[in-house]
């Protein structure tokens, strides 16, 4: 079974994605401050995109948050923070994947996009039920014992 990949899109084609201010952005960034600012574009646009990226940033304010009320050893939180952290990274990550995916093969389906999207989403899970699995383990037992 033979599947035809689609042609790359035309520089043409990408201009009314490109806003005023990014189309220099391909260049290094001038200052760490542009580069920062960069970054928080990228947080901001999955913030407001990626219906999963708010879901796992409540998730892990509230752990942070459960975490001090129930006054755990510092390391524990911050544990709980990096576990948390990497699952927000692995989700911003998801997105820049399926966003160039997206680019690639645009409104068609092809195999291998499926699969590079599939595993994004599995490493974000994969992530997601570690730490769960981490903040239950330091917070449970706290828990308990407050309610005993």
């Amino acid at each position: 079974m033979s599947q035809q990949l689609s042609p790359p899109p035309e520089h043409n084609a990408l201009e009314p994605l490109l806003s005023q201010e990014r189309k220099l952005s391909w260049k290094v960034a001038s200052n760490i401050f542009v580069s920062f600012k960069y970054a928080w574009a990228g947080i901001s646009y999955a913030f407001k995109t990626q219906r999963n990226f708010r879901i796992h940033v409540s998730v892990c304010a509230l752990a942070i948050s459960l975490g001090i009320f129930l006054q755990l050893e510092s390391v524990e939180i911050a544990v709980i923070g990096i576990t948390s952290g990497l699952v927000l990274a692995l989700e911003l990550v998801n997105t820049a994947i399926e966003s160039i995916v997206d680019l690639t093969v645009k409104q068609t389906y092809h195999e291998l996009a499926k699969i590079a999207k599939d595993c994004a989403a599995g490493a974000v899970l994969v992530s997601a039920l570690v730490a769960v699995l981490v903040a239950a383990t330091l917070l449970l037992p706290a828990f308990f014992a407050l309610i005993l």
